[in-house]
Formats: C-alpha cells, sequence, structure tokens
C-alpha cells in the first residue's frame, strides 16, 4: 500500500475534525490578531506538537483494539451512533459561535505562545477516540494498515492537515468574522450530510456482520 493513502486519508480526517469553529482554532486567529502572526505560529507549533503525540497514541491503541474482532463489532456499532449524533447535531442543532467575544478568548499571559498552544492542545481529549475510529474505520475500507511507515503517515498528515485549517484561520479571521454566519452554516451542513453518508455505510457494515 502507498504511505501517501494514509497521508490523504489523515489530512482529509483532520480537516473535517479540525475545520469547524473552536477553541484552538479561533484562539490562534485571536493570537494573531493581538500579538501578530509570529507568535500565532508559535501558538500553532505548540497545538501541533500536542496533536502529533494524541494521533500516535490513538493509532497505537487502535491497533490493539483492531486486533480484537469482537471490540471492533463493539466499536463499529458505537461507531454508527456516534456518526448518527454527529450528523443529527450538524444539521439541526449546531449553533453560531460568537466571535466577537474577545473575553472568551482573552489571553493572560503574552510571553510563551508555543507552551499556550500545547495546554489548549493537551486539554482537548476528543482527538484521542475520534482518531481511533478513524484509524480502525480506514483498516476496514483497506485504506491504511497498522505498519510504521503507515502509522506515520497517517499520523503526518493529521498534522499536516490540522497545520492547514489552524493557517487558514489565521490568514482569513477577518473575513470569517463579517461572515461568519453565512460559513459556519453552509459548512455545518456540509459535515453533516458527510457523517451522515458514513453512517449509513456503517450501518451497512454492521447488518453485513449479522446477515
Amino acid at each position: 500500500m502507498s504511505i501517501f493513502v494514509p497521508f490523504i486519508s489523515g489530512f482529509i480526517a483532520s480537516v473535517t475534525g479540525v475545520l469547524p469553529p473552536g477553541l484552538i482554532n479561533l484562539t490562534a486567529a485571536k493570537v494573531s490578531l493581538t500579538d501578530g502572526k509570529k507568535r500565532a505560529m508559535m501558538f500553532v507549533l505548540g497545538a501541533l506538537f500536542v496533536i502529533f503525540y494524541q494521533t500516535y497514541i490513538s493509532v497505537i491503541f487502535a491497533q490493539y483494539i483492531n486486533s480484537h474482532q469482537d471490540i471492533i463489532v463493539l466499536l463499529r456499532k458505537i461507531e454508527l451512533v456516534i456518526f448518527i449524533g454527529i450528523s443529527i447535531y450538524y444539521l439541526f442543532f449546531v449553533k453560531n459561535p460568537n466571535l466577537h467575544h474577545d473575553e472568551e478568548f482573552h489571553l493572560k499571559s503574552k510571553r510563551n505562545r508555543f507552551f499556550m498552544g500545547m495546554l489548549i492542545s493537551a486539554i482537548n481529549f476528543f482527538p484521542i477516540p475520534y482518531y481511533v475510529l478513524v484509524s480502525i474505520s480506514l483498516a476496514n475500507y483497506d485504506l491504511f494498515i497498522f505498519d510504521t511507515l503507515s502509522i506515520y503517515s497517517l499520523v503526518f498528515g493529521v498534522v499536516a492537515g490540522s497545520f492547514s485549517v489552524f493557517y487558514l484561520y489565521i490568514l482569513f479571521f477577518n473575513k470569517m468574522k463579517t461572515k461568519a454566519d453565512y460559513f459556519v452554516n453552509n459548512m455545518n451542513k456540509i459535515i453533516g450530510i458527510i457523517t451522515g453518508l458514513i453512517a449509513v455505510i456503517t450501518l451497512f457494515n454492521v447488518l453485513k456482520i449479522y446477515f
């Protein structure tokens, strides 16, 4: 298998997971506005440092789970519920974030953005279960195997995808502030449709187990 397949898969999974406005990407944009692009990039590098290890741990954990078929069956059912829930959430319940409340993203320390990026990324535990499911799903569809090159290819793909999204937030935050409602509404619908399609595929795989 080409190492580019896991890389591209990790890139796409990362962009899908990081693109919605969240604490890390909005804080990176805010640091860029208040402290300049260089400090914002240091903040991003700190966040990526943690994301690298979070993703690697997730894939290793997924490798263990993948060797136990009974756990895989259970996780497919959990995956189905999760993707259905995410799809419903993004299509019907998600609210637009208010990007104008400075107090929500106020940073007390301006000395070391790298470690602040590490801290904010470290308190975000969502990537670990997310990339466990991504790794197992890719393996089930023969897009990923658990060998050293493929693992690092996937991890670096995730890091590259995360960096791309963070950098776009830094570059286009001013435009996003004036068009936030339009951007978020359309993005949420796209994500909801994508996760809905994944839920349908997962349901088909779960049904294949019993029929």
